[in-house]
């Protein structure tokens, strides 16, 4: 039965010392920072890039009470720790387990007065699932089924309303990814002083129905001194259902990663205009000194959306047609 579906967690700290676990996600983008000959000197300099912006996001925050400027370049040090949710279930009587999510959990440290403050988890979101929703189940279909990526969604709900959720996190969490590259983005009246100026899309998409089927809804925002606009999908309201540094942590992580992912989009040398479409094809833009393999993260989604398929999808098959039910369908089957 879906009730029989639980929820585990595990924490390795992401830093210059960080190797991929033999169960980690090798698409997850943070381990293919970690891997090759330039390995340590990636993930110093990735880290380094996380500091610089948060201290610059955060040079208006008051000093602490032991009267340390609020304007001095170091004093915040963000860590973060990758968030690896295991799913364990009961089916046909035997037990079972697979790796369902990962993702970056953001803590950042007030250096000036030993203040730790805990930021957002969501950064960098990953779930083998989902590389079998696009990789695999999708090039199969003519069309885009109307209940496409409904497991994966309920799955995400379930484990945020589960004891490993609610014993380990006080906020929900928020996605931040790239704006994509299909869409026109026009910037409206209202910024936010940490979010920074919000844009709207021209309509919604593919991935939007994605994360709406994982309870979220997504908003666009260009920080001060970005590049381009962020997409933040949320569960609540992003604007307003979290501190200043709290979502200083999460910009400042995910425009680092995304100047190493798309430099031509979030390293341009010129910021996004009111009226924006993204491209790839850009060619006026700084390259990180961060080795990054996007060929072979598109490869290795393939690769996992088949170990999916093989060790979730078609054993289980009857089990998960039960678990992409709603909890009311669900509860309307077991009466």
């Amino acid at each position: 039965m879906a009730n029989d579906l639980t929820f585990s967690i595990t924490r390795t700290r992401f830093d210059e010392d960080y190797s991929p676990a033999d169960s980690s996600r090798l698409t997850t983008n943070f381990a293919n920072l970690a891997r090759g000959e330039h390995r340590q000197q990636n993930l110093r300099t990735a880290i380094g890039m996380i500091d610089r912006r948060c201290n610059e996001l955060a040079s208006g925050i008051p000093a602490g009470s032991d009267g340390s400027a609020g304007s001095a370049g170091d004093r915040f040090r963000v860590e973060l720790d990758i968030v690896s949710v295991t799913a364990h279930f009961v089916d046909q009587g035997s037990a079972g387990e697979f790796p369902l999510l990962e993702m970056l959990d953001v803590a950042i440290l007030d250096q000036h007065t030993g203040e730790r403050h805990q930021g957002i988890l969501g950064n960098n979101f990953s779930s083998y699932l989902r590389d079998y929703d696009f990789a695999v189940l999708l090039p199969s279909l003519s069309s885009v089924p109307s209940d496409f990526g409904e497991l994966h969604g309920q799955l995400f709900q379930r484990f945020l309303e589960s004891s490993a959720f609610r014993s380990n996190f006080s906020v929900e969490p928020v996605v931040c990814i790239s704006v994509s590259t299909s869409q026109t983005y026009r910037q409206t009246e209202y910024v936010h002083p940490v979010l920074g100026a919000e844009y709207e899309h021209e309509h919604s998409s593919l991935t939007d129905d994605y994360f709406g089927r994982m309870g979220m809804q997504v908003r666009y925002f260009m920080p001060a001194g970005g590049k381009a606009p962020l997409a933040f999908y949320s569960r609540g309201d992003v604007a307003n259902d979290y501190s200043d540094l709290q979502l200083i942590g999460t910009i400042s992580t995910m425009e680092t990663f995304q100047k190493i992912y798309r430099p031509e989009i979030y390293n341009a040398n010129t910021a996004a205009p009111s009226t924006y479409r993204p491209s790839l094809a850009h060619t006026d833009f700084s390259t990180p000194s961060v080795t990054y393999d996007r060929e072979e993260r598109s490869r290795l989604a393939i690769t996992q959306g088949r170990y999916t398929e093989e060790h979730l999808v078609e054993p289980h098959r009857a089990l998960l047609e039960q678990w992409a039910l709603s909890p009311t369908a669900q509860a309307a089957l077991t009466h």
